[in-house]
C-alpha cells in the first residue's frame, strides 16, 4: 500500500511541481489549498490555478477556508505589533499555525503521514537545512514550526533550483503557464505596502516628534508605524548635514528616537518564546537577526525560556518583533522573537 502525502498547493509553479515529483516518487498524494487572507479576488484566481494543477497531476485537491484562524494568529498580531511600535513577521507565524499547524491535523484527518510544501528547505526528520539554491532559502520563516512534525515532512524543492524548477514546467505540456507566472510577494496578503494597508485598520498617519538620544526635539515625522528600527528616510531632523537614523520608537508618545548609524549598533539581543530543535542550553552558534542578512557568529545562553545573545560584531538596526534564528552552518538550530536589543 502506497504512503500518503498531503502538498499544500497554492496554484504556483512550486507546489504544482512538488506534487508532480512525489506522485513519480510513488507516493498516494493529494492536494489542499488554504484559503488564508481575505484579499478581494486573490482565491478566486489561486484556486482555479490551484486546481488545474492538481487535475494536470491527477490528484484531489481539498479546499480549507481558515480565513478567521489567519486573522486570528496572523493578520490581527501582524497589526498589533506595529500598533506597538515593532516589527512584525507574519510568515513565521504562518508557518507554524497555518502552513504547517491546520495543515497537519487536515492531513491527519484523511490518513495522510507526510506533509509536502514547495518551500526552498531541506530536513533529515530532525532539523532543518538551508536550501541549495540561496537565493530562494525559506529556512528563516520556517524556524517556529513545531519540532515534533518534523519527521512528517518532505521538501522535494530543498536540492533544487528556482530556474531548473521553472525550466522543468515551461518543458512539460500542460504545464507551461506555470513556469511564467509572477513570483508570490513575500508578505502575501500585502499589495502595495505595508502603510497602506495598515490604514484600513489604524491610525498611521499622526505627525509626530524627532528626538535625539537626550529627549531634545529636533524635527517631525509622519506617524510612528512608517518606520522600523534603522530605516533613516521619511522624517525631518532640522539643521541635520549626516544621515540619520531609527534608534526606537514610543508609540504611546507618537515619537521616534533618531541617531547616527555608529548609534544602532548593537552587541547583546534577547529573546523569547523560543523554538529550539534541540535541547542545549548553552552553546556557540551563528545567528540571523533578519531575513536577507548574513548570520553573525554568537554566545547563546538560554535561561528561563530566555535566551541572551552576545554577538562576536556589532550589528546595525536590531528590530524588536523580528525573529533571530540559529544556524550551525546550513543546519538551523532554533530561535526566537527579539524583545530586546
Amino acid at each position: 500500500m502506497k504512503e500518503k502525502v498531503l502538498v499544500g498547493m497554492s496554484g504556483g509553479v512550486d507546489s504544482t511541481i512538488t506534487s508532480l515529483l512525489l506522485k513519480e516518487q510513488g507516493y498516494e498524494v493529494e492536494g489542499l489549498y488554504m484559503k488564508l487572507h481575505s484579499k478581494p479576488g486573490y482565491h478566486e484566481i489561486h484556486q482555479a490555478r490551484a486546481q488545474k494543477a492538481a487535475d494536470f497531476v491527477g490528484i484531489r485537491l481539498h479546499v480549507l477556508d481558515l480565513q478567521e484562524t489567519f486573522n486570528e494568529k496572523v493578520f490581527q498580531p501582524f497589526i498589533d505589533t506595529y500598533a506597538e511600535g515593532k516589527t512584525p513577521n507574519p510568515c513565521a507565524l504562518c508557518n507554524r499555525n497555518l502552513k504547517f499547524g491546520e495543515m497537519i491535523k487536515f492531513a491527519d484527518t484523511i490518513g495522510a503521514q507526510y506533509l509536502a510544501t514547495g518551500h526552498y528547505i531541506k530536513t533529515d526528520g530532525k532539523y532543518l537545512y538551508s536550501a541549495d539554491d540561496d537565493t530562494k532559502d525559506q529556512s528563516y520563516f520556517l524556524f517556529y514550526i513545531n519540532r515534533e512534525i518534523l519527521p512528517r515532512l518532505k521538501f522535494p524543492l530543498g536540492e533544487r533550483h528556482k530556474k531548473d524548477i521553472k525550466a522543468l514546467a515551461a518543458s512539460i505540456k500542460g504545464l507551461e503557464s506555470f513556469s511564467s507566472q509572477a513570483e508570490s510577494s513575500e508578505i502575501c496578503f500585502v499589495e502595495t505596502t505595508y502603510t497602506d494597508l495598515l490604514k484600513g485598520y489604524v491610525e498611521v498617519d499622526q505627525v509626530g516628534e524627532v528626538l535625539d538620544k537626550e529627549g531634545n526635539v529636533i524635527g517631525e515625522h509622519k506617524g510612528y508605524m512608517h518606520y522600523t528600527i534603522g530605516k533613516r528616510k521619511g522624517f525631518t531632523v532640522h539643521g541635520a548635514h549626516d544621515p540619520h537614523f531609527v534608534l526606537s520608537i514610543n508609540p504611546q508618545k507618537n515619537q521616534i528616537v533618531v541617531g547616527k548609524k555608529e548609534e544602532l549598533s548593537c552587541y547583546d539581543v534577547k529573546l523569547n518564546n523560543l523554538n529550539m530543535f534541540d535541547d542545549r542550553k548553552e552553546f556557540d552558534t551563528t545567528v540571523k537577526l533578519r531575513y536577507r542578512t548574513k548570520a553573525v557568529g554568537c554566545h547563546v545562553k538560554i535561561e528561563n525560556d530566555i535566551a541572551y545573545l552576545t554577538l562576536q560584531e556589532s550589528v546595525f538596526g536590531v528590530a524588536v518583533g523580528q525573529a533571530a534564528v540559529f544556524y550551525d552552518d546550513d543546519k538551523l538550530i532554533g530561535g526566537g522573537w527579539i524583545i530586546e536589543s
